[in-house]
């Protein structure tokens, strides 16, 4: 669980982060305490900045990015890629940590190289990546992301429209709403991280940061320049007065991720294999395990040792880089590393294999009556269930689970959840110390019962 402190202390280091990078200044108003500023919405700009600052260089020219081309090899870019990953990929910091993406950029065999969701997921490319509501979600520790249109106060509690809407107005934590045209044009939603002010107490400049193609962005502009941005598109400025109203059982502080304490390392990557996957990550039972060997500092290689909570599983004798693939049957929590021919070992991957999966009513459900989603699960438990309507914009609700909902195996979905009938998208999110894994059956929805 979060705590008070812990928000403070991390607070701390990415301000000073900041002045040393220039991108702060001396009057910026982002401290808990300054101008309206509380300790959440402090922690909130600076899980932004976790995402939106992070630096990373692709080792090869096929990772797809959502404007229709790739990220350049060899370039060095700041801020998570976009990628609307849904169910067939993974948003980063809420389905795998930091960490994992950056393990995966090492590795040019990994699925960010490999896969590309473009064509088969709308919205997306690259197979790990962010946008913009579940950025400002993860900021606004969300434990499952909220899409852009159920951040304003139409559907939501907790929230208000700024008034007057303007610079001078504007506090940290504030969301910036880009409302859709139609029922079914995308929205967008921005983030204010950073007020600065004259002597005079009058806004001089605002810092927003946002997630869009090809990576998240970071702007800094003056009060005149933020009051035309929300002009442009009758974008809204709205604040979150009740963080815990807002997100209502919504909570990261309810779930094992996000980690923003562990987001917030950079952390050591394997130099000499790593997996499709990255690192530190999770798979479901069956699917394939590709492990790199790379070797990338020629130490030489002997053999791959895969590992099954601490006892050996399986030798493979290995003369030098190549991908060892493995499906395994058996849950547990697994670890490959290379023994070397001088006889030392090589650092080890983490990676764990589990199962889950749903059951639904057969035919399917009606909006009058209550109906029930069942699950089981092994080596991963169920965090959460999440209903994507695709009928109904508005119709997207994440269910963080109960301990007692977790061990019935199932949770009721009420009568006036959903309001329109179609098809909709059921999600069983499984949750592993590594990372999350979801599972998506389809049902239909019909008004009459």
């Amino acid at each position: 669980m979060l705590t008070l402190r812990f928000h403070f202390r991390v607070l701390a280091t990415a301000l000073l982060a900041i002045v040393a990078s220039g991108a702060g200044l001396a009057e910026e108003v982002s401290k808990p305490g300054k101008a309206g500023v509380g300790p959440w919405q402090a922690a909130a700009a600076e899980h932004a900045h976790i995402l939106s600052q992070v630096r990373w260089t692709p080792v090869a020219g096929t990772m797809p990015e959502r404007n229709g081309g790739f990220f350049e090899k060899g370039k060095e870019y700041v801020g998570v890629p976009y990628s609307s990953a849904k169910s067939d990929g993974r948003y980063i910091g809420f389905d795998i940590n930091l960490r994992t993406f950056l393990a995966a950029v090492e590795n040019p065999l990994s699925v960010l190289y490999t896969e590309n969701l473009a064509g088969k997921t709308a919205n997306a490319a690259s197979f790990y990546g962010t946008v913009c509501s579940s950025f400002t979600s993860y900021a606004l520790q969300c434990a499952i992301p909220e899409v852009s249109r159920r951040q304003g106060p139409a559907v939501g509690k907790g929230v208000e429209l700024v008034q007057p809407q303007g610079a001078e107005a504007v506090q940290v934590g504030d969301v910036i709403y880009t409302p859709h045209s139609t029922e079914r044009d995308g929205s967008h939603v921005e983030m204010v991280t950073a007020v600065t002010k004259d002597a005079q107490g009058h806004v001089t400049s605002v810092r927003v940061e946002e997630s869009r193609p090809m990576t998240t962005k970071t702007t800094m502009r003056s009060a005149a320049e933020f009051d035309a941005h929300l002009k442009h598109r009758n974008k809204q400025l709205f604040r979150i007065t009740d963080l815990d109203a807002w997100r209502g059982g919504n909570r990261a502080e309810s779930l094992q991720f996000p980690n923003y304490e562990l987001d917030a390392k950079r952390p050591e990557i394997n130099r000499t294999l790593l997996l499709d996957l990255g690192d530190w990550v999770p798979y479901q039972k069956g699917k394939p395990v590709k492990i790199h060997v790379m070797d990338r500092d020629g130490l030489g290689v002997k053999a791959l040792v895969i590992q099954r909570d601490g006892k050996v599983v399986e030798e493979v004798a290995v003369s030098g880089p190549g991908v060892v693939e493995r499906s395994f049957t058996d849950c547990g929590d697994y670890t490959a590393h290379v023994q070397r021919p001088d006889g030392s070992t090589s650092p080890a991957c983490e990676f764990a294999v589990c199962d889950l999966d749903l059951s639904l009513p057969e035919g399917s459900v009606s909006l009058a009556e209550e109906w029930q989603v069942t699950f089981r699960s092994e080596n991963i438990p169920i965090a959460a269930v999440y209903l994507f309507n695709e009928g109904d914009s508005y119709g997207r609700h994440p269910i963080v689970l109960s301990p007692e909902q977790r061990r019935a195996g199932s949770v009721s979905i009420p009568v006036g959840l959903l309001k329109k009938p179609g098809k909709l998208q059921v999600w069983v999110i499984g949750e592993h110390r590594l990372g999350r894994l979801k599972v998506r059956k389809d049902v239909r929805v019909r008004s009459g019962s």
